[in-house]
């Protein structure tokens, strides 16, 4: 006799994606996603070529959280599944300072490399395919871009994941300097009566 009991327990059997993920009673972070690149990969082996899809997906909460993943699969809607999955696992903080970036950085991966500069406010999101989307879903919407190295998606997205990684806030930069910052007020012994010091 055979034991169909198995086969007939595939993956209808599972809980859906939203009952299993995050933790019972913690309500999860809403995260856009965005399909930077996708593309067909095909491997030689013994029987022949095995295809299957690749995809370079993006996700951001559009406030300063940001993440880039890569996922490989026969299908290309599980492929993205899995890169928004992996996305999901390299989230960081970007650190903004009136809807741009504080300061200036280069960011390398491989042979890619991204420079980011802060722009004034109404310029917009000067960028190409690889930056703009991790701009847009990290919440800047005020900066230059240019890309000085590589043009595969791959490297361009992991370049500004990088450049991003090494932004500072003002706040961070006086703490790891070991300074204290002024108060906007002068302190009360300074100021006399009739207004001279």
């Amino acid at each position: 006799m055979i034991d169909t009991s198995r086969r007939d327990r595939g993956r209808g059997d599972r809980a859906p994606r939203s009952d299993r993920a995050g933790a019972p009673g913690k309500p999860e972070e809403e995260f856009k996603d965005e399909v930077v690149s996708v593309g067909p990969v095909s491997k030689t082996v013994k029987g022949g070529r095995r295809r299957s899809f690749r995809a370079l997906v993006v996700v951001g909460n559009g406030n300063g959280r940001v993440g880039a993943g890569l996922g490989k699969a026969l299908d290309l809607t599980d492929a993205i599944r899995k890169g928004i999955e992996d996305a999901k696992k390299n989230l960081i903080n970007v650190p903004r300072h009136n809807n741009t970036i504080p300061h200036e950085v280069i960011g390398r991966f491989g042979a890619g490399k991204v420079m980011l500069r802060p722009a004034s406010p109404g310029t917009g999101i000067i960028a190409g395919r690889g930056v703009r989307p991790l701009m847009e879903l990290a919440g800047i919407q005020d900066v230059l871009t240019k890309s000085l190295g590589s043009a595969n998606p791959y490297n361009v997205v992991h370049a500004t994941m990088e450049a991003l990684k090494e932004l500072r806030s003002a706040q961070e930069v006086a703490l790891l300097r070991g300074k204290v910052q002024r108060s906007k007020e002068p302190p009360e012994s300074e100021v006399v009566p009739n207004g001279i010091a």
